[in-house]
């Protein structure tokens, strides 16, 4: 059992969505991202996406073009991401953790070298925006090979033939995007958003994890009643650091009230 499954059957039987926050290794500088980590937890997240910097994040709004950028400028790299997981691992055993990467980073590390060294951090998985599930056979069996998943993305837009090929592929989770475009913060959650999760959730029993837009704990509520079995916060908790000054505590508190909104009374 890998602590994607476990972590998802624990929030299942509590009758929750899952609150997983977006933290860019490195930003805004490596000692800031680490204790955001330790609020997070202390939050209740459930686990963490963590993004590797990059020079040119094809699938970020934005908030997470500069959040790399400046990541960049103070020297994170790849080692950044995977010493800030093992950082996590060290302080949360059971909480399940994903890097998101774009294709270069490691594909320079090699397929085989980037899963050991993700196994070695103390990761689960791996999410790869720019590479599609049809091509992404060789980098699953390195993971797998490893114990870990990569995760498969689907957009609203994509069309029933892919939603099958795309589920039968999926480990771990399905990061489901909940709009068309790219991240940042949004005023609401995309009205179609129910019957795109059951559409994706007739060709898979993996949990499905919404992403992109998520912002206010209205919006986790509605992610929730939706269907969703977790939640991904990452430009709202950017835009909230660089509002704040980088107050932790800021960040802590919202992280609560999002956390907050998964809970079985704001469901009912």
């Amino acid at each position: 059992m890998t602590r994607f499954t476990s972590t998802f059957e624990r929030l299942r039987a509590d009758g929750v969505c899952g609150l997983f926050p977006y933290l860019t290794a490195g930003y805004p500088d490596r000692a800031t991202s680490r204790d955001l980590a330790l609020a997070a937890l202390e939050a209740g997240a459930d686990g963490f996406e963590i993004g590797v910097p990059f020079s040119d994040p094809l699938a970020d709004g934005a908030t997470l073009q500069r959040a790399n950028a400046r990541a960049l400028e103070g020297g994170a790299t790849l080692d950044t991401a995977l010493e800030l997981a093992q950082y996590i691992r060290a302080r949360a055993p059971d909480a399940p953790l994903a890097l998101m990467t774009y294709s270069n980073p490691l594909l320079r590390r090699g397929e085989t070298g980037f899963a050991r060294a993700l196994a070695a951090a103390g990761a689960d998985g791996a999410i790869v925006p720019d590479l599609p599930g049809e091509e992404s056979a060789s980098l699953g069996a390195a993971l797998a090979a490893e114990g870990m998943d990569l995760v498969q993305m689907l957009a609203p837009t994509s069309p029933d033939i892919r939603l099958a090929r795309v589920g039968a592929l999926a480990r771990g989770f399905v990061y489901c995007v909940a709009l068309v475009g790219v991240t940042g913060a949004r005023d609401q959650v995309a009205g179609d958003l129910g019957p795109f999760l059951a559409r994706v959730r007739a060709v898979t029993s993996t949990p499905l994890v919404v992403g992109f837009g998520i912002s206010r704990p209205e919006h986790v509520h509605a992610v929730a009643a939706a269907g969703a079995d977790g939640v991904i916060v990452a430009s709202a908790l950017v835009d909230l650091l660089e509002r704040s000054g980088n107050d932790l505590q800021a960040a802590r508190i919202y992280l609560t009230e999002m956390k907050a909104a998964t809970t079985r009374a704001v469901l009912a």
